[in-house]
């Protein structure tokens, strides 16, 4: 199925591009989510017609993502979790477990945001994730998790 990107995709391509897709992920993903269209004659034009408007929202939208990503980059989490007497954890960390921490300091960020490559925290340790605000902006943050015993 051929559609127009109406913001950029990550391993698609930027807003604008008239791209080629599968079906399945044209008609259950990106139509749904409003990342894209139909790629006929009408919309074609109507796309023509409101891409200066859509471009300066892609920017405006880059440029929050880049001055929140300023404030956030560096920035210490420190979380509690029940543990052993040898530092594993009963349980694990996960990415929603971040999220909530660092809305709740102040940065609202959503738990798909949160990029953990090795997998959930399971040790009383720290840790480095990315926080992934905008498809071209992506920060490093700390996270300490301690152990409480009982």
């Amino acid at each position: 199925m051929q559609i127009i990107l109406l913001e950029k995709v990550v391993n698609l391509g930027n807003l604008g591009e008239i791209v080629k897709v599968k079906d399945g992920y044209a008609r259950n993903f990106l139509i749904p989510s409003g990342q894209a269209r139909r790629a006929t004659a009408a919309n074609k034009a109507e796309f023509e017609a409101k891409r200066v408007e859509l471009e300066k929202a892609a920017a405006e939208k880059l440029a929050a993502s880049q001055a929140q990503g300023e404030k956030l980059a560096g920035q210490n989490v420190k979380l509690t979790q029940k543990s052993g007497v040898d530092g594993r954890l009963f349980g694990s960390v996960t990415n929603n477990d971040i999220a909530e921490e660092l809305t709740r300091m102040g940065f609202p960020v959503v738990k798909s945001q949160v990029r953990m490559p090795n997998g959930p925290i399971k040790t009383v340790s720290e840790h480095t994730v990315e926080v992934a605000l905008h498809t071209d902006v992506v920060v490093e943050v700390n996270v300490s998790v301690y152990g409480e015993h009982n």
